[in-house]
């Protein structure tokens, strides 16, 4: 269980600083806009998320409490 602490600690830990550091990230989305019977036609979309500054500090506050509290239990 104290390993899991810590290894789930610093997972959070480096995803708050990865968040914070590249606060936007793009990803691509296939929509299909029309059906008509055997054919169909899709749409390709690039959308842009933006990840609040806020859970970034959170998450990071979050992950050092957890590494924090893993380590003091395996002494």
């Amino acid at each position: 269980m104290k390993k899991v602490l810590v290894l789930a600690g610093l997972v959070f830990f480096v995803l708050g600083i990865v968040g914070l550091v590249h606060p936007d990230f793009t990803y691509h989305k296939t929509e299909e806009v029309a059906h008509l019977g055997p054919v169909r036609a899709t749409v390709n979309e690039e959308k842009v998320a933006h990840v609040p500054a806020v859970a970034s500090v959170v998450v990071l506050i979050a992950g050092l409490g957890l590494t924090v509290l893993g380590v003091k239990r395996s002494h």
